[in-house]
């Protein structure tokens, strides 16, 4: 399930701390920049005025689409009226986390209630702009229906080496990169969500979420030692 348009994108900022002064933050949405686009109007641009050229050949995936885990979607994005350019985004998995992954870190309250998802995705410029250092488009769904911001680290998360686009993002490169997500309250990751403003119909991504391996029990049985005994004998 997708969020509506009417409802307010609901970001929930998470900070997580660690001795060498690691933040963990919800980026911004761009909501301030988002699209008047009546309902009705089906476009695959994020904005009406939107100045972003497509290169011959190279098709927009329809504004809406439901996709898989593995597929790529080719966007428009337009983050300011300065950077634009189409990109071909893939999500490629997605794998559920424990807060144990954080052990060096100190966790705030609301982090520590959360549950964290790694998406592997991969981000090629097919277009004729340039990104550099802006952070990769994409966000999580949970089962409440909200959307989770990718988180910004400030230093390395070996677990999931989470980037924004490299400070020269030019015509034909690639990127693949890993994004962190928590769902708050110990909510539950859904989909993965392409939705550069409000007034976007998304385009979403599904599919089987990997789960940890549970670890194997510690044999906490004590030794029987009569039986001992007996050998001994």
């Amino acid at each position: 399930m997708r969020p509506t348009k009417n409802t307010t994108l609901p970001i929930r900022s998470l900070t997580l701390a660690a001795a060498s002064a690691l933040v963990l933050a919800g980026c911004g949405s761009g909501g301030d920049e988002a699209s008047q686009t009546p309902s009705s109007t089906v476009s695959v641009s994020p904005s009406p005025s939107s100045t972003v050229s497509v290169p011959a050949g190279a098709e927009l995936t329809e504004i809406g689409a439901d996709l898989a885990f593995g597929d790529t979607a080719t966007v428009i994005y337009e983050p300011n009226q300065k950077k634009g350019t189409v990109l071909d985004l893939t999500v490629e998995s997605a794998r559920r986390g424990s807060t144990k992954d954080f052990s060096g870190f100190i966790l705030d309250e609301a982090a520590r209630a959360s549950t964290p998802y790694y998406v592997d995705v991969k981000v090629r410029n097919t277009g004729e702009g340039e990104l550099g250092g802006t952070p990769v488009p994409l966000w999580g769904v949970d089962d409440r229906n909200t959307l989770l911001p990718p988180a910004a680290f400030t230093t390395t998360f070996p677990t999931c080496a989470s980037k924004p686009l490299p400070d020269e993002f030019k015509p034909g490169s690639s990127f693949s990169t890993c994004l962190v997500f928590l769902a708050p309250d110990r909510g539950t990751m859904t989909a993965v969500s392409f939705r550069p403003n409000q007034d976007f119909d998304p385009i979403e991504w599904t599919g089987d979420i990997a789960t940890p391996k549970p670890e194997p029990k510690k044999d906490t049985k004590k030794p029987d030692v009569q039986k001992q005994g007996e050998k001994q004998r």
